[in-house]
């Protein structure tokens, strides 16, 4: 699971408070200054969680939430604020926020949050590892393959799919021992799994 945290927020006190404080825990800090830091290298960074301050000069929590959206990035993201904005709140969570803590943050809230957030993270990298092994298996199959796969996905037996393809069920039989040579299975679930997952991530 990953460990690392991103800080930013533009008070220096609070970011060497909190620093210090998930260090303790055996998290990985970085800290940030400004939200425009932050966006110059967060492509280059681990996938980690995000701690934003909700208000900041120039570039709001929200609307960096809202940047790193556009660049792809969807780490959670605990939002901490000051100031008991209930709609900054809403928009925080609508944007994809985990959590949402005021100032002066609990200790034991933020360790949680960011917990939950890692947890989180890491469910969301074993959907993505499935489904780049998915779509590789996909890749690597014939167009009849395919659609052999794309019928036994359907739920259809050797000669439903023999009747749809009009071919006989010895070739279909010939095409589904391919099929699980390719992906390590004959299993009808997991074959159902691959291909649900490839077509997700057209």
């Amino acid at each position: 699971m990953s460990n690392h945290v991103y800080l930013v927020d533009d008070d220096e006190a609070v970011r060497k408070a909190l620093t210090l404080l998930l260090e303790t825990v055996g998290l990985t800090v970085r800290s940030f200054a400004s939200p425009e830091i932050f966006l110059n290298q967060a492509d280059k960074m681990t996938p980690g969680c995000l701690i934003l301050d909700i208000r900041m000069p120039a570039i709001s929590g929200l609307k960096l939430q809202e940047k790193l959206s556009e660049q792809g990035i969807f780490w959670p993201t605990v939002v901490i604020s000051g100031h008991g904005d209930i709609e900054a709140c809403r928009r925080a969570f609508r944007n994809g926020a985990i959590d949402f803590l005021s100032k002066p943050v609990d200790e034991q809230d933020l360790i949680d949050a960011i917990q939950k957030g890692h947890a989180a993270l890491e469910a969301h990298q074993q959907v993505s590892a499935e489904r780049a092994e998915a779509v590789a298996l996909v890749s690597v199959l014939s167009t009849r393959e395919r659609e052999v796969l794309g019928l036994i996905a359907k739920g259809l037996t050797t000669k439903q799919i023999a009747d749809v393809l009009g071919r006989s069920p010895r070739t279909v039989e010939s095409h589904r021992a391919a099929i699980a040579t390719k992906a390590g299975t004959s299993s009808p679930a997991e074959l159902t799994r691959y291909w649900l997952e490839a077509q997700a991530a057209q």
